[in-house]
C-alpha cells in the first residue's frame, strides 16, 4: 500500500465530509480496525436495543389497555377524580370503602371504594372527559344529585355535569353536562333560595361572576343575574348571622400572588347587592395556608367552619379546615382545626394519593354526614415535567454513548501519522497553498490531534482493567438514563391505577401464610403489596414461632397478625369473620410481582367472582393423573387448575367450602403430607354448583408481566426438592380423585380473553 493511501487512511475522519460514507466505510473495513463511527452506531444500536427490551419487559406490563374510547387522556391539570365519605360528624370521616352498609348489590365484589366518579364515567356514555373535579352536593328527598367539573377531552374546557345517587352515595348514574359555556367553567355551588336552585360556577375568563337558576332540575339552567363584575375565584356563599357572606379570591389584584388571598362580600340576600368587607383582602398570606377556598362552608355544633386548599408545592395539594371565631362587617378571624381526614399512605398508587383539594359536607335527614372529595395522584404539571425529564435523560444517554463509542473508536483507530501532513504537503491541488494560514492550521490541529490520541491512550487503555472498569461505568450510566428515559416517555403517569369493573372500584383482602424463619421475606412482601390501590388488608396466617408485632412492618394498610396453634397448610383457608371483603387474594409471601398484575387479576376476578381466578395455570390429565409444570401446559395449549399460592377467591365460599364436613378426608391429607391444600380447593371448586355453573369453567388464568420468587434467595424455602415435591402431589391427585371424581373441568386455551391478559 503507497503512502498516499496511508495518508487517505489516516484522514478518513478529516474527509468524510468530502468522499460520503460509504468510501469511509470502506476504508474502515480495509483497515480492520473499528472505526470511531462504527462504534458511535454501535453504541447507538446497543442502547436502542435496551430501551427497547426494557419497555417490553417493564413499561409495558404497567400500561392500560386503549379503552375504546375517546377521553380519559393526560392532562397537564391532573388525572382528578371524585370519592364520597361518611361519618356521623363533618370533622370524623372514613371513606366508603369501610362502610360495611355501602354495598352495590349489582355488583360483583364489595365494598364498593372510591373513587365512585371517574373521567371514565362520562366518557362510556359519550361525554370524553379528561378529568372531573370541584364536586357540589344537592340533596333533594332521598336522592343525591353531584354537581362537578368536566374537562371536556374535545374542547380543553371546564363544563358542568351531573350526576344522581339513589342509594345514598354507593352508585352513581351520569345524568348529562348541566351547563356549558364558550369559556372554562369549574366550581359549581348549588344552593337552595326561596324555592329556587341556583347554581354559581366560576367563569373568571368571563371577567365575572354569574348566578344560573334551574328552570328544569337538574340539566337546563339560565342565567339569572351577574352578581358582580370581577374575575373571582372559587366562591362559596354561606347564611350567617343576619347576612349572605361571599368567600371568593381574585388574583388580577396588583402585586397579588396566586393562591395566596381571599376577598369576603357581604349582602341581606343571594341576589344581592353585594358589598365588600372593609379589610378586603382579608386574608394574604402563604399560598399553603389555604386562603383560596376548598368548598362549601358548613355550619356545625353552631360553629362555622370554612376549607381552603394548601397550594404550597403543587396546586391544590391538600385541604385545611378552618373554624371562623369571629365574622362581621369590620372584622374576620379563623383557626385552623383538623380536618378528620386519615391522609392516603399508598402515594401516587392511591386516586388521591397525591393531592386532594376540595371538599362538601352536607347533613342528611338521619343526622349523618355525607362529604364528596376531589383527588389526584400525581402533581400539577406533571405531564409536561415528565415529558422533559424524559426527554433530557434521553439526550443525555445518546450523548454519553455517542461520546463513548466515538472515544473508543479513536482509541482502537489507526492513528493520524504524518501521512496525512505529507498528503496536505504534496497531494492537495493548489486550494491549500493558496491559504497557506489556513494549510497551517491544519497541521497544528492533527499534531495536536495526533499527540492527544497517544496521551488518552496511556491514561485509558481500553484493553486495561482500569480502562473497561472507565468504559463499564460510563456504559451502565448511558443505559439507565435511556431506561429513565422510556419509564418518564412511555410509562404514564407512573401511578398503580386500579382496573375499573362496571364503572366502580373496590377493595380486597391479601392472606398470605408463613412463620418466624421467613420474617426478613415477609416485611418485603407487606411493604410492597400494600401500596397496590386496592388492598384493604393484609392477613398473615402464622404457623410456627414467635409472632411479630404489627407495627414493625413498613406498611400502608393495617395489617393482621392470625396466630395458629397448630402448623397446617389448611390454616391457610380458614373461615375469619374479621375479614370485611368479598374477595380475598391468597399469595405466598415468597412471589413478588408487580401492583399492576394484582389489579389485572382483581379485574378479571370481579367478572368471574365464582371462579378461582390465578396467575399459575396447570393441565391436569392423564390415568393416571400426573402433575406437570405449566410448561406441560403451554406445550398443550390448555389448562384447567389454578395453583391457590397466588389466586383470588371468594372468601365466604371458598374458605366455608374448604372447613365443610364434606373436605374433612382431604384436610387430613393435606395435613399429613403438608403438601396440595391448594389441589384440594381446586376439587371442591370443580364438584360445586356454586361454581360449575358456566360449563365447567371454574377457573381463570391471567399471565403476569413478570413474577419473582423470593425463597430463592433463602433456605427456608417450602419445597426445594422439586421432583419429590411434584411426587407428593400426584399422589394428592390421586387421593382427592378417589374421594371426590374426577375433575370435571373444561380445559380452556391460553389466549382467548379479549384484552389477552391470559396469553
Amino acid at each position: 500500500m503507497g503512502e498516499k493511501e496511508k495518508g487517505v487512511k489516516g484522514c478518513g475522519a478529516f474527509l468524510a465530509h468530502k468522499i460520503g460514507w460509504a468510501p469511509l466505510v470502506r476504508l474502515s473495513m480495509a483497515n480492520s480496525r473499528p472505526h470511531p463511527v462504527s462504534f458511535l452506531l454501535g453504541s447507538l444500536i446497543v442502547s436502542l436495543l435496551v430501551g427497547s427490551a426494557y419497555y417490553w419487559i417493564i413499561v409495558a406490563s404497567f400500561l392500560k389497555p386503549d379503552p375504546g374510547f375517546v377521553g380519559c387522556r393526560p392532562d397537564s391539570e391532573g388525572s382528578w377524580s371524585i370519592g364520597i365519605y361518611y361519618g356521623k360528624s363533618p370533622l370524623s370521616l372514613s371513606p366508603i370503602e369501610l362502610q360495611q352498609n355501602r354495598i352495590n348489590a349489582n355488583s360483583s365484589a364489595w365494598p364498593v371504594a372510591n373513587p365512585v366518579l371517574t373521567c371514565k364515567t362520562l366518557s362510556v356514555v359519550g361525554y370524553p372527559s379528561n378529568f372531573v373535579a370541584d364536586p357540589f352536593l344537592y340533596v333533594q328527598d332521598n336522592n343525591l344529585y353531584m354537581f362537578f367539573e368536566s374537562k371536556s377531552t374535545l374542547t380543553m374546557k371546564g363544563d358542568i355535569g351531573v350526576a344522581r345517587s339513589t342509594d345514598q352515595g354507593a352508585t352513581w348514574e351520569f345524568l348529562g353536562i348541566a351547563l356549558t359555556e364558550n369559556w372554562h367553567l369549574s366550581y359549581p355551588f348549588v344552593f337552595n333560595y326561596q324555592n329556587q336552585i341556583y347554581m354559581m360556577p366560576e367563569g373568571n375568563k368571563k371577567g365575572e361572576l354569574r348566578l344560573y337558576r334551574a328552570t328544569k332540575f337538574p340539566l337546563e339552567w339560565k342565567l339569572e343575574k351577574v352578581l358582580i363584575k370581577k374575575p373571582l375565584i372559587d366562591a362559596s356563599m354561606v347564611q350567617y348571622d343576619g347576612f349572605y357572606w361571599l368567600f371568593a379570591s381574585d388574583f388580577t389584584r396588583p402585586g397579588t400572588e396566586k393562591n395566596a388571598e381571599l376577598e369576603i362580600w357581604y349582602s341581606r340576600s343571594p341576589l344581592g347587592p353585594w358589598l365588600q368587607h372593609k379589610k378586603n383582602p382579608i386574608y394574604k398570606a402563604d399560598k399553603s395556608l389555604g386562603a383560596r377556598n376548598a368548598g362549601r362552608l358548613f355550619i356545625y355544633g353552631g360553629s362555622l367552619y370554612r376549607p381552603g386548599q394548601d397550594c404550597g408545592s403543587t396546586y391544590g395539594k391538600r385541604v385545611r379546615l378552618y373554624k371562623v371565631e369571629k365574622l362581621t362587617k369590620d372584622e374576620y378571624k379563623e383557626v385552623p382545626v383538623e380536618l378528620g381526614f386519615e391522609m392516603p399512605r399508598k402515594g401516587r398508587n392511591a386516586w388521591n394519593g397525591n393531592r386532594y383539594h376540595h371538599f362538601d359536607a352536607q347533613q342528611l335527614q338521619s343526622g349523618d354526614w355525607i362529604a364528596v372529595m376531589d383527588g389526584d395522584r400525581v402533581p400539577s404539571g406533571d405531564v409536561t415535567w415528565r415529558f422533559l425529564i424524559g426527554c433530557f435523560c434521553f439526550s443525555f444517554a445518546v450523548s454519553m454513548t455517542a461520546f463513548l463509542g466515538f472515544i473508543r473508536g479513536i482509541l482502537k483507530s489507526v492513528s493520524t501519522s504524518s501521512y496525512c501532513l505529507v498528503l496536505f504537503r504534496r497531494n492537495e491541488s493548489g486550494t491549500f497553498r493558496s491559504y497557506p494560514r489556513f494549510n497551517l492550521k491544519w497541521r497544528k490541529f492533527f499534531n495536536g490531534a495526533y499527540k492527544s490520541r497517544y496521551y488518552l491512550r496511556e491514561k485509558m487503555n481500553p484493553n486495561s482493567w482500569l480502562g473497561m472498569l472507565v468504559f463499564c461505568i460510563f456504559s451502565l450510566v448511558g443505559l439507565a438514563f435511556v431506561c429513565m428515559g422510556v419509564q418518564f416517555l412511555y410509562g404514564g403517569n407512573g401511578a398503580e391505577q386500579a382496573y375499573s369493573y362496571k364503572g366502580q372500584y373496590s377493595k380486597f383482602t391479601m392472606v398470605t401464610m408463613t412463620y418466624e424463619a421467613r420474617l426478613w421475606n415477609l416485611k418485603l412482601y407487606v411493604k410492597h403489596y400494600s401500596r397496590c390501590e386496592s388492598v384493604q388488608e393484609i392477613v398473615v396466617v402464622w404457623n410456627k414461632g414467635a409472632p411479630p408485632d404489627p407495627s414493625e412492618f413498613d406498611s400502608a394498610v393495617p395489617v393482621r397478625i392470625r396466630v395458629e396453634k397448630v402448623n397446617s397448610l389448611n390454616n391457610r383457608f380458614k373461615p375469619d369473620p374479621l375479614i370485611k371483603t368479598r374477595a380475598v387474594f391468597e399469595l405466598d409471601d415468597d412471589i413478588m410481582m408487580t401492583c399492576n398484575d394484582v389489579e389485572k387479576g382483581f379485574r378479571v376476578w370481579r367478572e368471574n367472582p365464582k371462579k378461582i381466578v390465578g396467575f399459575y395455570p396447570r393441565l391436569i390429565d392423564g390415568d393416571p393423573l400426573l402433575y406437570r409444570n405449566e410448561r406441560y401446559a403451554r406445550g398443550k395449549n390448555r389448562y384447567n387448575l389454578i395453583l391457590t399460592g397466588a389466586a383470588f377467591m371468594d372468601s365466604q365460599f371458598a374458605f366455608n367450602k374448604y372447613w365443610s364436613e364434606e373436605a374433612r378426608e382431604g384436610r387430613d391429607f393435606v395435613h399429613k403430607n403438608f403438601n396440595c391444600e391448594d389441589l384440594l380447593m381446586n376439587f371442591l371448586y370443580a364438584n360445586s354448583s356454586y361454581s360449575n355453573s358456566d360449563y365447567g369453567r371454574t377457573v381463570e388464568y391471567v399471565h403476569p408481566a413478570w413474577a419473582i420468587d423470593t425463597s430463592k434467595l433463602s433456605s427456608a424455602a417450602i419445597s426445594r426438592n422439586t421432583q419429590k415435591h411434584y411426587d407428593i402431589r400426584t399422589k394428592c391427585l390421586a387421593k382427592f380423585k378417589e374421594i371426590y371424581g374426577p375433575l370435571p373441568i373444561e380445559k380452556l386455551e391460553f389466549g382467548t380473553r379479549q384484552d389477552k391478559w391470559d396469553k
